[in-house]
């Protein structure tokens, strides 16, 4: 935790100021994903000077101005009528709305990069890469469903008879998750999956025909997951899932959210989101990772990489406020500062001993990353070991601070 003493006008020519202030009261606030205590002393707040009173709260506000608002308008793409009622929010976070009778829309984002996702019924829903310094978007034209395109493709396909009984507690496995916390998620609606097995290429494929209603008890989110499709690959041992999860806060009792704060931290410390932060802030070190590259001529040898900013896997910030990594074989990320979970190690057959929880990544591609750990494309990551084990149920929205 960091503290910043605010020097009074009255106090700046004194080198010794921090040391003689009178602490009055404490403000804590959080600073690029940190805890910041401003400290005042009654020598400050008491000035009459209206100056000094404007000093004061410009100060404030820089601290709390990381919020700004995107607005945009949705429209039908053939009449160009306003879409009213049309759900819009982004991906992965607690941010969402629905157009006003104008088809108009207004999110408070925090400073960072999220996907947008306009969504109607009878409609392709829409996907669009946006900042929170965007301000507005440009008008997003809604095209109808080809509904009879969507008919060819589900009753040419396979579906598995009594899916859910064969397949159900598999998916949830791997989809929600194996952990502590994913044996306090729900779902509410299974009735809505259909499964495919693919038998040549020896996969399995699950699709929705509405979006998953999730309940997490652990972490105190509802979630509302519009699921692209899951496939699980069985000769690899590799899941992939993609879809646009909106989470809202649960309702609670104090005792309540005082554990889902608590869950919510240890879920965060040593999770991708906050890797991908880290790596941002240039404090890989400090916040306990380590970064291994796989050896070009030795498939099981990781050699540690001792400069992980260097400008052969990095890309420092620039004007779009965004950084950009790339490795070009697998990469291990070993987070230092906690050990894996026992049931971790149990189900993979480790050894109890084991002080730090590895992960693998594979990326097909360079990611750009943004302050608050959004990145793209998101098909370009790969994930194995311990971070694989961590789905649905351990995964944060980006607009959470520890």
């Amino acid at each position: 935790m960091k503290s910043i003493f605010l020097l009074t006008p009255a106090n700046r020519d004194n080198p010794n100021a921090n040391k003689v202030l009178k602490v009055d009261f404490i403000a804590q606030i959080r600073y690029k994903h940190k805890r910041v205590n401003l400290i005042f002393s009654s020598q400050f707040i008491a000035m009459k000077n209206i100056r000094h009173i404007s000093f004061f709260l410009l100060l404030l506000s820089c601290f709390y101005s990381n919020a700004q608002t995107v607005s945009g308008r949705v429209v039908d793409s053939v009449t160009n009528e306003p879409m009213a009622g049309a759900s819009v929010y982004c991906q992965n976070t607690t941010v969402g709305t629905v157009t006003n009778k104008q088809g108009e829309f207004s999110l408070q984002l925090k400073a960072g990069g999220y996907e947008l996702i306009v969504s109607y019924t009878g409609y392709q829903t829409k996907l669009i890469r946006i900042n929170s310094t965007d301000g507005s978007v440009p008008v997003i034209g809604m095209i109808k469903e080809d509904k009879s395109l969507g008919e060819v493709i589900i009753k040419s396909s396979n579906e598995v008879k009594d899916g859910w009984d064969k397949y159900g507690k598999f998916f949830l496995e791997n989809f929600i998750g194996s952990t502590p916390n994913a044996a306090k998620c729900t779902l509410v609606n299974p009735e809505v999956l259909k499964f495919y097995l693919l038998k040549k290429s020896n996969k399995l494929r699950v699709l929705a025909t509405d979006p998953l209603q999730i309940e997490n008890k652990a972490l105190g989110y509802n979630m509302r997951y519009q699921l692209d499709s899951f496939v699980y690959y069985y000769n690899t041992d590799i899941n992939l899932y993609r879809g646009f999860c909106l989470y809202t806060e649960m309702e609670g009792n104090d005792s309540l959210k005082v554990a889902w704060a608590t869950n919510r931290s240890k879920a965060y410390f040593g999770s991708k989101l906050h890797f991908l932060r880290s790596y941002y802030d240039s404090t890989l070190t400090e916040d306990g990772y380590v970064i291994d590259l796989l050896d070009e001529n030795n498939p099981t040898k990781f050699n540690k990489i001792t400069d992980v900013y260097d400008t052969t896997y990095y890309a420092g910030l620039d004007s779009t406020n965004e950084i950009e990594i790339w490795f070009p074989r697998k990469f291990s990320v070993t987070y230092t500062k906690k050990k894996p979970e026992p049931e971790y190690l149990k189900k993979y057959k480790m050894p109890k001993n084991i002080s730090a929880a590895i992960s693998y990544i594979a990326l097909t591609d360079g990611i750009a990353i943004k302050e608050n750990g959004y990145f793209y494309d998101q098909k370009d990551w790969i994930n194995q070991g311990y971070w694989s084990w961590k789905n649905l149920a351990d995964q944060l929205p980006y607009d959470y601070a520890p």
